[in-house]
């Protein structure tokens, strides 16, 4: 087994996300996968990874992204296409299908293949039992494939240097998944809108929002009401111990959804505010932790 550490920022929940998305991406390349985040210095938090082979399993996973052909998919028989995003569109190979045909080809699910080779994300479109975690509006029908297409276009070509820090990568970002509250905001509270002065640049970080894009494949955080969209809650696996045992990766799905189990545990509520209209797009505003165990 070989062995990734990263740092990692417990109260960024996209860095919590991005973690299982790790371990999800490393589960389909690699294998078997186990990880835990390790709290041992408060002010060094850290997240460790382990699968089969002889290579960092963080590097793996950045070098597939960095040769992956991106596309989206629809159900057999759809019109739904993005190629008006320029992103080839392909139809299922069967009649199976993660969630209802979506209304527009905005929530289309996305492939990343190489080396035959495939990691699928889909959350987006999956509101038939769960919560979709769907922070991003759509703008003008901008599909959730365009959105993963341009964060990576971002760092294609420095994901060979980014495995010992992924989620510190950043880059001038005007739009994305709202996973990294570092370069969201909401204009009543920062005072202006940095969308009217374009001598404003913001600042993303691209790992982060495709990482926990695809963490939140098998995953969810938990919105605490159904009649509440801006508040969640999410949970984490880990100890205070150095080098912490690591956990299988159906043990870091469970804990995102902030149940207890019997590992050492944390837990973080999440609050959520509307960027622009009411009711469209959603950005986090502000974490606070429950109480460390």
């Amino acid at each position: 087994m070989a062995r990734g550490t990263i740092p990692v920022d417990l109260r960024n929940p996209g860095h919590v996300f991005g973690c299982l998305g790790f371990m999800e991406a490393s589960e389909v390349l690699l294998g078997e996968t186990a990880g835990a985040f390790d709290w041992s210095e408060e002010s060094r938090t850290r997240f460790h990874i382990e699968a089969e082979g002889d290579e960092n399993p963080i590097a793996v996973v950045l070098r597939f992204l960095g040769d992956a052909t991106l596309l989206s998919e629809a159900p057999v028989g759809s019109d739904l296409a993005t190629e008006k995003s320029g992103i080839p569109t392909r139809a299922a190979e069967d009649e199976t299908y993660p969630f209802p045909e979506p209304a527009s080809p905005a929530t289309l699910p996305t492939l990343l293949e190489a080396d035959g080779k495939r990691l699928v994300i889909d959350h987006w479109g999956d509101s038939t039992r769960r919560d979709s975690v769907k922070f991003w509006g759509g703008s003008r029908g901008y599909p959730g494939c365009g959105l993963a297409r341009d964060a990576l276009d971002l760092v294609r070509e420095i994901l060979s240097d980014a495995a010992g820090d992924p989620f510190s990568v950043a880059a001038p970002q005007s739009s994305g998944f709202r996973f990294d509250w570092r370069r969201d905001y909401v204009p009543i509270d920062v005072g202006f809108s940095p969308n009217k002065h374009t001598s404003v640049v913001m600042l993303g970080f691209p790992l982060v929002e495709v990482m926990a894009a695809i963490g939140l494949q098998n995953a969810r955080p938990r919105r605490t009401s159904r009649r509440d969209k801006l508040k969640y809650a999410y949970g984490l696996v880990g100890t205070a111990r150095p080098e912490p045992t690591c956990l299988p990766v159906n043990v870091h799905r469970i804990a995102l959804g902030a149940v207890d189990l019997p590992f050492p545990q944390r837990f973080f509520h999440m609050r959520l505010d509307w960027p622009g209209k009411e009711g469209q797009a959603r950005c986090i505003v502000d974490v606070t932790e429950e109480t460390p165990t």
